[in-house]
């Protein structure tokens, strides 16, 4: 006994071949349409299936009417013959077919889902070769926009998440014709959305959105624009050939999607790709100037990571922003050694510190806060934070009246107490002299990780240094300046018979015992 699925599936065949092969049994086509709305899944596809071949035929053989189609319940002029009757009536038929299909991207299962949208593109393609709007004039471009509008409007649903049907129709943002198009229809499709709920956002809907534009890989050279999936016959002379068109379209899109209310967790995975995603193809990139200082200062980890934007529009684009590295030094919280993205921070925290033309106050402010809150950094931040502080010694000299000295000269207390007041207009609280800030640069009596113990450079102490609270350190037999110069990750052997186990004395300050000569050397960690 044939199953349900075999018996639709034979039943279709012969429809289709019927209907192709004589214009008599045309009303057979309605046995097609109907089974794509049928709930069994099977049928459903293949449904799909002899649509696509069936529309696929009637636009190649030029049997769907070209042309300004007349509303299916108007009657028809005299004028239309028996020929172009068939046409309309066919045409209708198509757009009744494609309209199934566009619902059907909605279906429960993927793989109608998936189907449905490789046969609208099928059709985009078809249409693009066979025209159903008649030329303006000779020569003229065509391209079936509304198809592919209603395409894009069912990939960004507002109560569904559709990020694996995304994923499925990124294959055909590769042609540029495609993708230029899908900006312009996504850039419409958010201002009226966004104009109907009035600006409330709309999660789902927005994490759509994001997933479709966040997969637009643009060109970046002229030459690059040269994949269409539309044929056109003077190709050069169309916009869309044009990478200044796609820039503006690409422009368009995102600042319309943008200039608008992001939930949080979406807001950092914009400002994630931002500096190199997004920057880089735009006409104007100062216009995410606002949309980059809001984030600014918001605060946490969506501050941190305004950072990479701003410092592309800082370094490349004049950008002046005011009161900057106050905001920067706000930053500095506890938080700053558990976010995960505090190597990101750090690196551009670096750039934006390695200016010698920065104020001796406005550094030592960084190396103070940093120092103080490494009391409490977990080992792996401390990686970062000490060879982070030793080099802003080593681009700052003015900074070293930070060093405690217990039994230094008294020439440098003029000095400290002038950086002290500079210090203080900065930060705007009450602060000791800054030669007396051994409180805050020591780190814990133990240390276990023998990466921290190489970033400390400990072979440039004195060849014993004693600690309070352990037996002396017998020294390596090195130079100040080639151990000084270890980077992190340097496997500096230590004494064998103490194994891991490091004893620091609360004298020894936190990146601080490279001692003078280590500073000296001036090289960097």
């Amino acid at each position: 006994m044939a199953q349900p699925g075999q018996s639709a599936a034979a039943a279709l065949a012969s429809s289709l071949e019927s209907v192709l092969r004589s214009r008599g049994s045309a009303n057979r086509v309605f046995e097609i349409l109907e089974l794509l709305q049928v709930d069994e899944e099977d049928v459903v596809l293949c449904a799909i299936r002899t649509c696509s071949r069936l529309f696929g035929a009637l636009l190649e053989r030029g049997e769907l009417f070209v042309g300004q189609l007349p509303e299916e319940e108007t009657p028809l002029a005299d004028n239309y013959n028996a020929e172009d009757k068939y046409k309309i009536w066919m045409r209708h038929r198509y757009n009744s077919c494609v309209n199934c299909l566009v619902e059907l991207m909605g279906h429960e299962s993927f793989q109608v889902k998936e189907l449905s949208l490789a046969t609208l593109m099928k059709f985009v393609e078809l249409e693009g070769k066979y025209p159903l709007v008649k030329a303006e004039w000779k020569g003229s471009f065509s391209f079936p926009r509304e198809l592919l509008k209603l395409v894009v409007e069912n990939l960004i649903p507002c109560e569904e998440d559709s990020s694996l049907l995304i994923s499925r129709f990124q294959e055909y943002l590769e042609y540029d014709d495609i993708r230029y198009f899908v900006m312009k229809a996504v850039a419409e499709n958010i201002g009226q959305v966004m104009q109907k709920t009035k600006e409330v956002p709309l999660p789902v809907y927005q994490q759509n959105v994001f997933s479709l534009i966040s997969s637009i890989s643009m060109p970046s050279q002229e030459n690059e624009v040269v994949n269409f999936m539309v044929k056109q016959a003077n190709q050069e002379e169309w916009k869309v050939s044009k990478l200044k068109e796609h820039k503006r379209a690409f422009e368009r899109m995102w600042l319309g999607f943008l200039k608008h209310k992001l939930p949080t967790g979406l807001y950092k995975k914009v400002l994630v790709i931002l500096h190199d995603s997004i920057l880089p193809h735009l006409n104007e990139p100062t216009l995410m100037i606002d949309f980059l200082t809001v984030a600014y200062d918001i605060g946490g980890a969506i501050s941190l990571l305004a950072l990479n934007g701003l410092f592309v529009l800082i370094h490349q684009h004049n950008l002046e922003y005011p009161d900057f590295y106050k905001k920067l030094y706000s930053l500095l919280d506890p938080s700053i050694y558990h976010v995960k993205y505090r190597a990101r921070f750090f690196h551009l925290a670096d750039l934006f510190l390695s200016s010698s033309h920065l104020p001796a106050y406005l550094v030592a402010a960084f190396i103070k806060r940093l120092s103080r809150l490494a009391l409490t950094a977990p080992p792996q931040a401390l990686l970062m934070v000490i060879p982070f502080i030793c080099n802003l010694f080593r681009r700052h000299p003015a900074c070293k009246v930070l060093v405690h000295k217990p039994g230094g000269p008294e020439g440098n207390r003029g000095t400290e107490r002038g950086l002290a007041a500079l210090y203080q207009v900065f930060t705007k609280g009450p602060i000791h002299q800054l030669g007396k800030v051994k409180s805050h640069l020591r780190i814990p009596s133990w240390v276990l990780l023998t990466q921290i113990q190489s970033s400390l450079c400990v072979p440039c102490l004195s060849p014993g240094f004693h600690s309070p609270h352990g037996p002396s350190i017998k020294a390596p037999q090195s130079s100040p300046a080639s151990c000084c110069s270890l980077p992190v990750s340097s496997s500096q052997a230590f004494p064998p018979s103490r194994g891991t186990e490091f004893l620091l004395g609360p004298s020894l300050m936190l990146g601080l015992p490279i001692c003078s000569s280590a500073l000296e050397a001036g090289s960097p960690v």
